[in-house]
């Protein structure tokens, strides 16, 4: 089996890049973890992954001051460098221009913590628990221009308890993330083909 070599975009601790890398481990997954990079110089998820063995970069967008094209320039060459088939966002938290979406457009993939189409953006839990939802939960989507807004690969879902908050929803989605991504991610790898 051809593997396709994925980049893994990370901005803080990199749980669910955790959760990727874990089931890339078994010889039928359809991807080889070959970046995990950062916009963050510090975050704690580049130390996991170089522990594991997989190649780190970061690029600092706070160096391209409100240059976002010139940031995502710079991430696009250590791309390319790394031959890269397939991106998967992962507590990336800056948003994409049409630029770069383009370039990776049907090769890039995202994870929101939401039952998408519903509450795109921010705060999603405390807007789920607000709107009297029964369920909330996660989903992992093709990214394209608008935000949280491309096609839905796969998503879980959770009961909304009486009396939940914000924090103890989280706390019950979370695991979701870690179990549907890789399983999401290697969905949508096998409509790819490599570069």
């Amino acid at each position: 089996m051809t593997k396709l070599r994925l980049a893994i975009l990370i901005s803080g601790r990199g749980s669910n890049m955790e959760s990727i890398l874990q089931s890339a481990e078994a010889d039928d997954y359809p991807l080889e973890p070959a970046l995990v990079l950062s916009n963050r110089p510090n975050a704690a998820g580049l130390k996991t992954a170089e522990g594991l063995g997989i190649q780190t970069k970061s690029v600092d967008h706070t160096l391209f001051d409100k240059d976002r094209e010139a940031f995502e320039a710079a991430m696009q060459v250590a791309l390319k460098e790394s031959k890269i088939d397939i991106i998967a966002l992962a507590g990336f938290m800056r948003i994409l221009t049409p630029w770069f979406v383009n370039k990776w457009a049907g090769r890039l993939v995202n994870i929101h913590p939401s039952l998408l189409p519903k509450y795109p953006g921010l705060n999603t839990h405390l807007r789920a628990i607000d709107a009297g939802d029964a369920h909330a939960g996660c989903s992992v989507h093709w990214v394209t221009e608008g935000v949280d807004e491309g096609q839905v690969i796969d998503q879980a879902k959770v009961a909304i308890a009486a009396g939940e908050t914000a924090a103890s929803l989280a706390e019950k989605i979370l695991p979701l993330e870690h179990a549907l991504y890789p399983v999401a991610l290697a969905k949508a790898a096998r409509q790819i083909t490599p570069r």
